[in-house]
């Protein structure tokens, strides 16, 4: 009953990544990588914006220490999910559950579960994962499939599909959010500094140094309320 509901309430996510995810078969292609690949990767990860990141550290032969710092930065958020969704399980969410339910929290389906009336019972996160897994890998074979056989103009227009998602997630908060809109454009500037001053600089460490100090400057800046209320 509950893994059921859990695949209803799931399906607009399942099919949001299949179109996401075709760009990101497409990019991982581009790369370098095979089809299987990078299917593995989408198999073993779930993260959008962490395979992308990823994959270009692959493609500049980066160390696995930038790899896992990189991962680090983008994904550290899920953990802080996944920490406010354990307040959320119901009691037959034992430990197992809990790890194998940990592998599929992504930014959507934390969203989705979050907001279940009640407590989330392992089925139905496991029908939320199992949509979002399925539409994640299928969208991946069919990218990377796709980017193996097309013209090489068609497949690098459909290949900026997943930055496309990256923007579509920023904008709206940032419109909101001064502090959001401080981050997003702090990144952008020092990621394009890095690149003019420092050209030998690795994507990947770019993405850290500036991923790190936007988040740092903006916690300085913008100190959340609850803060501002105990200095007062």
């Amino acid at each position: 009953m509950n893994y059921t509901k859990g695949l209803r309430d799931g399906i607009p996510v399942g099919l949001g990544y299949l179109a996401v995810s075709f760009g990101f078969g497409i990019t991982a292609v581009r790369a370098g990588l095979t089809v299987l690949q990078a299917t593995v990767i989408s198999a073993t990860n779930l993260t959008s914006a962490g395979q992308a990141a990823g994959v270009t550290v692959i493609a500049e032969n980066g160390t696995l220490i930038e790899m896992a710092l990189v991962q680090l930065v983008i994904n550290i958020r899920y953990s802080l999910m996944a920490l406010s969704l354990s307040q959320r399980l119901d009691s037959s969410f034992n430990t197992g559950h809990r790890l194998i339910a940990a592998y599929g929290i992504t930014d959507e389906i934390f969203a989705l579960a979050s907001m279940h009336p009640g407590r989330v019972a392992p089925g139905y996160m496991y029908g939320l994962i199992t949509d979002g897994f399925m539409g994640w890998v299928a969208g991946t074979v069919l990218g990377a499939v796709a980017g193996d056989v097309l013209p090489t103009m068609v497949s690098n227009a459909l290949g900026i599909m997943i930055y496309g998602m990256f923007v579509a997630l920023i904008i709206p908060p940032s419109k909101k959010e001064k502090n959001v809109l401080f981050t997003v454009a702090t990144a952008a500037a020092l990621s394009i500094g890095l690149k003019l001053l420092f050209p030998s600089l690795s994507a990947g460490f770019g993405v850290i140094i500036a991923g790190a100090v936007s988040a740092g400057a903006a916690a300085l800046l913008f100190p959340a309320a609850d803060d501002k209320e105990e200095k007062a």
